[in-house]
């Protein structure tokens, strides 16, 4: 019999977490595995993609939640509501990812009694204040109990395993690290699913990402004003693809710029055919987990630029394949556009290295079978 499996994310809307929810949902092995989807909400780009044979639950189908507001009586309803689908789907394991849906997962999942596997992608310690941002306290009470019923705690970057067993006071060498994988087909055939126009005389620089003050995309625009006048620096085109709360300040701070020219073209549903038509990818994050989309671009064999923040400097192992700053650095990373834009072959040797790297460290197939074995293992079943 097939192992019912439940993964859990609170939408389908193209961030990395939930690419990677869909990349599992794809590669998981049919044979011993039956993939359900859980979200909280029916939205996001990606819901057409999730194959045919996945069956998707939503706290939506749950109608509005009854009673009068208290706090927490939300997370309540989905709670509830959580433990009759595991039920009514006899569930075997889940594998939830993400803050809240652990939050969510750990209650309904002990009343069942069903095993989970929890997976951490941002170090907690910066990023669950920001994303949780009303009563992290308890919250991070909660957290730090869900991850110790959890049968497995997987990280996706050994920053973010180190940050949670110590923001969570969880045993030393009790998270595990599975690096975030990439489905090489599948991003080759999303970057060539439209054609870009390229500008001869100019260097193309891409930045993919919510607006938010932890991606640094001030820093990023502070920094081409740095190179503004430097004779050196060729005419740079940097493309912001995302939107966000910052998007309106971050175009007034543009506007500044006067030699390189800047565009903000919002939200994308594949930026893929941007990265593949520029000459280097940039992140300018202040932290990360494992950043998917310089996955996508070192598959792609676009040169990366970017700052050593938390999870991205595991992207870098005996060779090196990132021009690398500091984060919260605009010199710094003016630097590192410079380094990149004067020296071609090292470029190329780093686009070198990095495509093999993604290949031998991130590569879908291993992956999965890795996360495979610790569903088979919490089922007892390996």
């Amino acid at each position: 019999m097939r192992v019912r499996v439940l993964l859990m994310i609170s939408s389908m809307r193209g961030g990395g977490s939930e690419q990677q929810t869909l990349l599992l949902l794809r590669h998981l092995n049919r044979d011993r595995f039956e993939p359900h989807l859980y979200v909280t909400e029916r939205a996001g780009d990606l819901l057409e993609h999730i194959p045919n044979d996945v069956q998707v639950h939503s706290f939506e189908d749950a109608g509005e939640t009854p009673g009068f507001y208290f706090p927490g009586r939300v997370m309540r309803h989905q709670i509830h509501h959580l433990q009759q689908l595991l039920r009514r789907e006899s569930i075997d394991v889940i594998y939830d990812r993400t803050f809240h849906m652990s939050m969510i997962a750990d209650p309904a999942a002990r009343d069942v009694r069903i095993p989970r596997i929890s997976t951490i992608v941002s170090p907690p310690a910066r990023a669950l204040p920001l994303v949780e941002s009303r009563f992290v306290w308890l919250k991070h009470r909660r957290l730090s109990i869900a991850y110790r019923q959890s049968k497995h705690v997987i990280a996706v970057s050994q920053q973010a395993a180190t940050s949670a067993e110590e923001y969570y006071r969880l045993p030393a060498n009790s998270v595990s690290v599975i690096h975030n994988p990439v489905d090489q087909q599948s991003i080759e055939e999303s970057a060539a699913e439209f054609t870009v126009e390229k500008h001869d005389g100019v260097t193309r620089l891409v930045c993919v990402g919510r607006m938010t003050s932890e991606k640094g995309h001030r820093d990023l625009i502070e920094a081409i004003g740095h190179l503004d006048s430097l004779d050196e620096c060729p005419d740079l085109r940097v493309t912001f693809i995302g939107d966000g709360p910052l998007r309106e300040t971050l175009e007034s701070q543009a506007r500044g710029i006067e030699r390189h020219r800047i565009e903000f073209l919002g939200m994308q549903r594949n930026p893929l055919p941007y990265v593949a038509a520029s000459d280097a990818f940039v992140l300018p994050s202040h932290f990360e987990g494992m950043p998917n989309v310089v996955l996508e671009a070192m598959a792609l064999k676009i040169p990366v630029i970017a700052t050593r923040a938390g999870g991205t400097i595991e992207l870098e192992r005996d060779k090196p394949t990132v021009f690398w700053s500091e984060p919260d650095d605009p010199d710094s990373l003016a630097a590192a556009i410079l380094s990149f834009t004067s020296n071609s072959e090292s470029a190329n040797s780093r686009v070198i290295a990095a495509s093999q790297m993604v290949d031998q460290h991130h590569n879908a197939e291993k992956t999965t079978r890795e996360i495979e074995n610790l569903l088979l293992s919490a089922v007892g079943r390996l």
